[in-house]
């Protein structure tokens, strides 16, 4: 029976592993924190309970999917609620509701600027085509050649790889609202709107078409579900089992992985989920397939400065379970993040307050936040700018709520570049991985097979297709069917 070795236990290393495990491989995860999920941890205190990584869950067919190749569902595992409204934006003169209804949404874009409803309606139908052939056609190919991208349907929109998501959208939206209301699903590609082709509007459908859902307890009741996958089809998983190198024979083929105990574990394929950079310094620097130089050149996506912060009072639903904060200048915050690296003067940020809709994240009459400003990876961090920006954005907070947050709050954790850094060998601190920039797109792409070493492959956030949730679980299994080819 062929081993498999997969180095790390996020989405993607368990989406990969428990595809394997199920053809009869003999597949063991090591995992160098002491939980499985990767960036996908849960942080429980003093009875709050915060996900600290992922907190959308978006393309509810893609996990579904997922536990229907095992002859499961997700009802199975966990209960999911689909929130109305999704989220809310907050800008300087309005606020902006994301509901769940499009034709109530379609009004709402009406009372903001006369003739944009059915403009959004024609906009929605045009990203659910698109939708359908992203994920039906282009999004399962893994990556090998330029061919991949060309089906009869992609052939009649080549244009929208050579025009912006934001060319199409000022087109034919005027107000600065809603064209940011409709740019923020595809910085969920970590890039900007003006730099990502306007294929990917297919985004605006899996937000306002599929809908934004939670899963009762937060996203690790999905980590938990896929780690019950795994190990029911016999995968092995090793936590707080740190790998230190990737062991090559002479002849250029994967042995196996050392552990930073020195213990060798053999094994006929190797997959690494971990970070793609971090995953090729295991390796000796002749078998590495690219360079220091052409990490630095591509654009990756932000990082992020986190908040975990208990409140010791309920908010009065205030605020929804998921809120953008767009009060402040979106072109020089990302400025910030991609054009030169710098902290942002006046940030933009989220905030997620999931005890709104779930009851269980915080104790009884109190409230969960959950706070994000995307950063440019690789910028400084320190205790002093945490606390600096902390303070901005509860100033912020306090603005719209009317009232002091500061005296309500119980206790705050932060997580930023330089966690990313230590607690997931993250290159640069980046939060996302790479940005799908037209020119970091498909082929173009990091690849999932090493063309140095024999037997060994990569899955994940700077691989095929990118970041984000669903595509983890996407590359996961694209990466175990080629694995799977080569192991007959």
């Amino acid at each position: 029976m062929n081993k498999v070795i997969v180095i790390g236990s996020g989405f993607s290393s368990l989406s990969a592993a428990s595809y394997l495990a199920k053809e009869g491989l003999e597949v063991s995860i090591f995992e160098k924190n002491d939980t499985p999920g990767g960036r996908a941890r849960q942080l429980k205190r003093n009875g709050y309970t915060f996900d600290m990584g992922p907190s959308w869950y978006w393309m509810p067919d893609i996990f579904e999917n997922f536990f229907q190749d095992f002859g499961k569902t997700t009802s199975d595992f966990y209960e999911l609620e689909r929130l109305d409204p999704g989220y809310q934006i907050y800008f300087k003169d309005k606020l902006l509701k994301i509901y769940a209804d499009l034709d109530k949404l379609c009004n709402t874009f009406e009372e903001i600027e006369k003739g944009s409803g059915k403009k959004l309606s024609k906009f929605i139908a045009k990203a659910k085509e698109n939708y359908k052939i992203a994920i039906g056609k282009v999004v399962m190919r893994p990556g090998k050649s330029p061919l991949e991208l060309v089906t009869p349907e992609t052939a009649v929109r080549v244009g929208q790889f050579l025009k912006s998501v934001s060319d199409v959208i000022h087109k034919e939206f005027k107000d600065e609202a809603l064209r940011a209301a409709l740019e923020f699903p595809v910085l969920f590609l970590g890039a900007k709107p003006e730099n990502t082709p306007s294929f990917y509007i297919f985004m605006n459908y899996a937000d306002y078409g599929l809908g934004t859902w939670h899963p009762k307890g937060g996203m690790y009741e999905i980590v938990k579900a896929m780690v019950s996958i795994a190990e029911s089809n016999g995968v092995k998983i090793h936590t707080s089992s740190a790998v230190s190198k990737i062991k090559v024979s002479q002849s250029g083929k994967v042995e196996g992985i050392v552990l930073e105990d020195g213990s060798f574990h053999e094994a006929d394929f190797v997959v690494s989920g971990a970070d793609y950079h971090h995953s090729e310094t295991l390796l000796p620097e002749s078998y590495r397939q690219y360079s220091e130089e052409y990490w630095a050149k591509r654009t990756f996506a932000p990082s992020s400065l986190l908040f975990y912060v208990g409140f010791n009072k309920k908010l009065d639903n205030t605020f929804a379970h998921h809120n953008l904060f767009f009060d402040t200048d979106f072109k020089a915050h990302a400025s910030d993040i991609y054009d030169k690296p710098n902290w942002p003067k006046e940030p933009l940020f989220y905030a997620n307050f999931p005890s709104a809709s779930d009851a269980s994240m915080a104790p009884k009459g109190k409230e969960a936040g959950f706070f994000l400003i995307p950063i440019a990876p690789g910028i400084e961090d320190t205790q002093e700018l945490r606390e600096k920006y902390f303070n901005k954005i509860i100033k912020r907070l306090e603005d719209f709520y009317g009232e002091s947050l500061q005296e309500h709050i119980e206790f705050t954790e932060s997580f930023c570049v330089n966690d990313f850094v230590s607690e997931y060998n993250s290159y640069k601190g980046n939060a996302y991985g790479l940005a799908n920039t037209l020119r970091q797109t498909a082929f173009l792409r990091p690849k999932l097979v090493s063309k140095k070493v024999s037997n060994l492959f990569f899955t994940g956030q700077l691989t095929v297709p990118g970041p984000g949730v669903p595509p983890a679980l996407i590359s996961g299994k694209i990466v175990s069917e080629l694995l799977l080819k080569q192991s007959v």
